[in-house]
């Protein structure tokens, strides 16, 4: 067994436990994990992360669907709003400075984070009636908002669906931070299938390190989904907000300390 697979192996696991609790993380971290970790060039870690990502991520839900931790009608409009609006945030994307994309990306972490922890009771309101008593009256224009605006960003920013999935899910549409989990879980399927269909034909991808991986960050979600699910709410809203919180200033520190590599 090669380094790269072993190295593929650990940080594979590492990113199922982030999608698995969180519902997030996975995406912002897979890349440079397969940059720096196993040794991949950034045109095949990008796909091949979302190969991973979305493979994972639809497995991480599994235990969320036996909790009804999923809010279909929410994660089919944001996903599809946001699928399309992502296509727009991503050619804004190329006619910025990576440095202020980089940035810009930690500002809105750390806004999205001091969201989290400062509201305690925004969890309530019409999208977060269960199933058939939603009010898709006011629901639905806040959904594709979400979807829009989450998109965009996803777009411009290149990574990180999950961090911004999540904030917005449970501050602008009151749901609970379980059920924003497992609805951003299902989003981010759709995301990472759409733009690793989008990559396909760029680059040869090296399927076997893609593979170790994926199997990795797919027994890593599921152990940790069934952990998640046990968890209080509270306490998975501030465990989420104070990671956002770490990679923001990760992010902003190596921009600032090596902005040739931004």
């Amino acid at each position: 067994m090669t380094a790269a697979v072993v190295a593929a192996l650990g940080l594979g696991a590492v990113i199922g436990v982030l999608l698995g609790v969180f519902g997030g993380g996975g995406s912002i971290l897979a890349v440079p994990a397969l940059v720096y970790g196993v040794g991949l060039p950034l045109s095949a870690a990008v796909p091949t992360s979302l190969l991973v990502v979305g493979i994972s991520s639809a497995v991480a839900v599994l235990p969320r669907l036996r909790a009804r931790q999923v809010r279909w009608r929410i994660a089919a409009v944001v996903g599809t709003v946001g699928a399309a609006a992502a296509l727009g945030g991503t050619a804004v994307n190329r006619l910025l400075d990576p440095r202020v994309v980089l940035l810009g990306f930690a500002v809105v972490m750390i806004i999205a984070g001091a969201r989290m922890l400062r509201d305690d009771d925004h969890a309530g309101g019409d999208c977060a009636l269960p199933g058939s008593e939603v009010n898709w009256r006011s629901c639905l224009p806040k959904s594709i908002g979400v979807g829009v605006v989450v998109g965009f960003l996803t777009g411009l920013f290149g990574v990180g669906g999950g961090f911004l999935i999540i904030p917005a899910l449970v501050v602008l549409l009151g749901l609970p931070a379980p059920v924003a989990t497992g609805t951003s879980l299902v989003v981010i399927v759709l995301n990472s299938a759409a733009g690793f269909a989008a990559h396909i034909g760029e680059v040869e991808l090296d399927y076997s390190l893609a593979g170790a991986f994926a199997l990795a960050a797919v027994v890593g979600a599921l152990a940790a989904g069934h952990l998640a699910i046990r968890l209080p709410a509270d306490r998975l809203r501030r465990g989420f907000a104070y990671l956002v919180f770490a990679v923001a200033v990760f992010v902003a520190v190596q921009v600032l300390i090596n902005p040739a590599t931004a």
